[in-house]
């Protein structure tokens, strides 16, 4: 073990046919203020019939396979080659594959290790802050599904390599931008999650022809029902579908392309307010006016007088 001012680095003998790169990091009440802040990364390739873990870690991160433990952090740990097992206080024990990426949440116990005949290569960036304390708060991650199945990806391994790089740099402001990293890294892992559970199916295939609807009769609109019915599908089969896939129901989805266009007209069109509301299907100038002010905070002259 050695230590590089205030971050320990575990180099473990090449000879051994092992390769381990282990940091643990200091925090400053400004990195603290960024939101987010990364307090360990590391990463370990385990051969087959070897011991895990491959060393004793500080206190709080150290643990042995049959007991678990439980950490006062977050971490993402990502199966890049072999399988294993995993199992937490909310996630009954299972096989794991490469691809696999866990999450770890605070105060949870878990426990995982490689499978003895295949090894595994592991990467992990242990974080905590109110950023991803708000992502858990709204569900975008839940500790009853640490398990996100995303497949190998050569993006997301240098991501971990690139915070490894700026971690045994330590240049000013390497918080912030390790911290920015781990960000991709989880909106990577909740973008590829998504597209993989509902990749081929025909429920994208109707989801990705209602928006194409919706976008081409913008100033000649449907209504969600209508757009549900002319492509032979229950408006509330509908309606869940396309929530599930955006995050929006039709409906709203529909309002911000018509926003988005009617900024667009504001700013690129001579039409006055009242034609603009024509060409958007309000009924009137009144209308258009108290959509635009509810969404954007102003009234579409005011708009438009800010923009020119």
């Amino acid at each position: 073990m050695c230590y590089k001012n205030d971050i320990i680095l575990f180099n473990f003998d090449m000879n051994t046919h092992k390769t381990s790169n282990y940091k643990y990091l200091t925090i400053s009440n400004t990195d603290e203020e960024w939101g987010i802040v990364v307090t360990t990364v590391g990463h370990q390739l385990i051969e087959p019939q070897s011991r895990y873990p491959l060393t004793k870690h500080p206190d709080s991160y150290d643990f042995q396979p049959t007991s678990g433990r439980i950490l006062n952090e977050y971490q993402l740990v990502y199966i890049t080659k072999g399988s294993g097992y995993f199992s937490s206080q909310s996630c009954k024990k299972q096989k794991i594959k490469a691809g696999t990426m866990i999450l770890l949440f605070p105060g949870e116990w878990h426990s995982y290790y490689p499978d003895e005949k295949d090894g595994w290569n592991e990467y992990w960036v242990g974080f905590r802050g109110v950023h991803i304390d708000r992502r858990v708060e709204k569900r975008f991650f839940s500790i009853e599904e640490p398990l996100h199945e995303i497949g190998v990806s050569s993006t997301i391994v240098g991501l971990y390599e690139d915070i490894l790089k700026f971690s045994e740099e330590e240049k000013a402001g390497y918080q912030q931008i390790i911290s920015s990293i781990f960000l991709h890294i989880l909106g990577a892992v909740y973008y590829k999650e998504r597209n993989n559970t509902l990749s081929n199916t025909m429920e994208v295939t109707i989801i990705n022809e209602a928006r194409i609807l919706m976008k081409n009769r913008i100033e000649n609109p449907c209504s969600p029902e209508e757009i549900a019915d002319e492509l032979g599908v229950g408006y509330s089969k509908f309606r869940k579908m396309f929530k599930d896939y955006t995050g929006v129901s039709p409906a709203q989805y529909h309002a911000q392309l018509r926003l988005s266009k009617a900024k667009e007209m504001l700013t690129g069109s001579p039409r006055n307010i009242s034609e603009i509301a024509y060409a958007l299907c309000f009924e009137n100038a009144g209308q258009f006016s108290t959509f635009f002010r509810k969404k954007v905070g102003v009234t579409p002259t005011e708009f438009r007088k800010r923009a020119h």
